[in-house]
C-alpha cells in the first residue's frame, strides 16, 4: 500500500481551489461560492417544480381536447426572458420550455 505524503503548502500557491493564495481573498471567495451553491440549489428546485407544473398544464389541456402547446404562451415566455436577460434569455427560455413540454 502506497503512503501519501502531503507536501507543505507553498505560500504562493492557490488555496482550496480558489485561484488565489491570499488568505483573505480565498476566504471571501469560499463565502461567495457557498451562496452561489445555495442559489444553484434553488434554481434546480424551481426548474424541476416549473417543469412539473408545465407538464401538468399540458396534460390537462390535452385531456380536455386542447392542443399540445399554445404558441402565443411560448412567445410570451420567450419575450419575457429576452427582455429581462437579453440574447441569453432566448436560450434559457428555450431550455425552460423544453423541460416543461418536451422537444418539438
Amino acid at each position: 500500500m502506497a503512503t501519501v505524503v502531503e507536501q507543505p503548502q507553498d505560500a504562493d500557491q492557490p488555496t482550496q481551489d480558489t485561484g488565489t493564495a491570499e488568505a483573505t481573498a480565498s476566504a471571501e471567495i469560499m463565502e461567495i461560492r457557498a451562496r452561489i451553491n445555495e442559489i444553484d440549489d434553488a434554481i434546480i428546485a424551481l426548474w424541476q417544480e416549473r417543469a412539473a407544473l408545465s407538464q401538468h398544464v399540458g396534460a390537462t389541456r390535452m385531456a380536455s381536447g386542447g392542443t399540445r402547446l399554445v404558441l402565443s404562451r411560448e412567445r410570451e415566455i420567450m419575450e419575457k426572458f429576452r427582455d429581462a436577460l437579453g440574447p441569453d434569455g432566448n436560450q434559457l427560455a428555450l431550455l425552460i420550455l423544453r423541460a416543461g413540454r418536451g422537444p418539438l
